[in-house]
């Protein structure tokens, strides 16, 4: 599926592991196969972010993974167990892939689904319950 890429992000992904670039190219597929609407920019400074009504995903690479950033305040359902960090962070959980792991692409596609949903909405501040 074609797409408007930005240069910016490009130029991260070009810059990473062979390994990270290929973890990184298929997220960006997925994310916007997920919605032909999404958006990509680059927040601080060099951080790729997805984009949609609000904050959809970011990547960030690190020396032994790739973490995937999902925006969705801790409220969209994680049925496949792909949630690696965050469980109690109030804004963003992380899923995050390392050199010859597969990703679970059918429920990762899911998840940005139901955020992109969640922004069209009012975004998961306002879905989330109060407590």
């Amino acid at each position: 599926m074609p797409y408007t890429s930005d240069p910016r992000v490009d130029a991260y992904i070009e810059g990473l592991p062979g390994w990270q670039q290929d973890i990184c190219r298929e997220v960006r597929d997925l994310m916007h196969a997920a919605d032909p609407e999404v958006a990509e920019t680059i927040k601080r400074s060099t951080q790729p972010y997805f984009v949609l009504l609000g904050n959809i995903c970011a990547l960030l690479a690190a020396k032994d993974h790739v973490n995937v950033f999902l925006y969705d305040g801790a409220i969209v359902p994680d049925p496949e167990g792909i949630i690696t960090g965050g469980h109690d962070n109030k804004t963003a959980r992380t899923v995050a892939v390392r050199q010859g792991e597969r990703i679970n692409a059918p429920a990762l596609s899911a998840m940005f689904r139901q955020i992109i949903a969640n922004n069209r909405a009012g975004g998961w501040r306002k879905l989330k319950p109060r407590r």
